[in-house]
């Protein structure tokens, strides 16, 4: 199986261009083709820096020539989760036409898209790329040629790989934020590299609660290590 990651600019795509004109960012949640009809039904959350962007990026989305049909399932300050059905691009056409499939969710902003997608055989994986090139603009940012062994450790360690991403759905904003500070800043390190002072001067908080903070994001990503390590096959 060949595995690409794609950084696509469509020219017919309606996620595409209404972050091109709006500040609104897109991800797939879901998706499902219908090839008779030749559309795709996504689940898509959408997000703006406030509520007013996020209304004018959703009366531009509903409004594109591509976009078929947009239902608002839930909306929150500036994030929804909808419901849409759009017409096949030139681009989703040529990953079809050359048996290439979607293999991860898709993100989009600023104008451009990433995609994962697979093929079975690099020939395959050649033919679309060249393809894609006449009317597309793309860049691929990685390529991976997963062996047959390599495919079944993925399978059978999807649930740990779920754990992990739960472990990390659980932290904080906060504790995130404290982590990949301390992280970067060489807290873990030997020597240390920054010290807990450190770290409450860039937050602006007191050295106990900067400890508190990095304590709590410790522990919720230890306990998800060690439920995925159970997991692993």
């Amino acid at each position: 199986m060949i595995d690409l990651a794609m950084d696509m600019e469509q020219y017919d795509c309606p996620f595409i261009d209404t972050t091109a004109d709006h500040d609104v960012e897109f991800a797939a949640a879901h998706w499902e083709f219908h090839p008779v009809a030749e559309e795709l039904e996504c689940r898509m959350v959408v997000e703006g820096p406030d509520r007013g962007a996020l209304d004018n990026g959703l009366t531009a989305l509903q409004s594109h020539d591509n976009m078929h049909e947009v239902d608002l399932l839930a909306k929150q300050e500036g994030v929804a989760h909808l419901k849409t059905v759009m017409g096949e691009t030139e681009a989703m056409g040529t990953i079809r036409d050359n048996d290439g499939y979607i293999t991860g969710p898709f993100y989009i902003e600023d104008g451009s898209e990433v995609w994962h997608v697979g093929f079975d055989t690099g020939g395959q994986a050649d033919d679309a790329l060249s393809e894609l090139d006449r009317n597309n603009e793309y860049d691929v940012v990685e390529r991976t040629d997963t062996s047959l062994p390599e495919m079944g450790d993925l399978v059978q360690n999807a649930g740990a790989a779920m754990t992990l991403i739960e472990g990390c759905q659980d932290l904080s904003d906060t504790e995130r934020e404290t982590l990949e500070a301390a992280v970067s800043g060489g807290y873990f390190e030997t020597p240390r590299d920054a010290t807990l002072g450190n770290l409450a001067d860039e937050f602006d908080v007191s050295k106990p609660a900067v400890s508190k903070n990095l304590r709590r994001g410790q522990r919720k990503m230890i306990h998800r290590v060690i439920e995925a390590l159970n997991d692993i096959e």
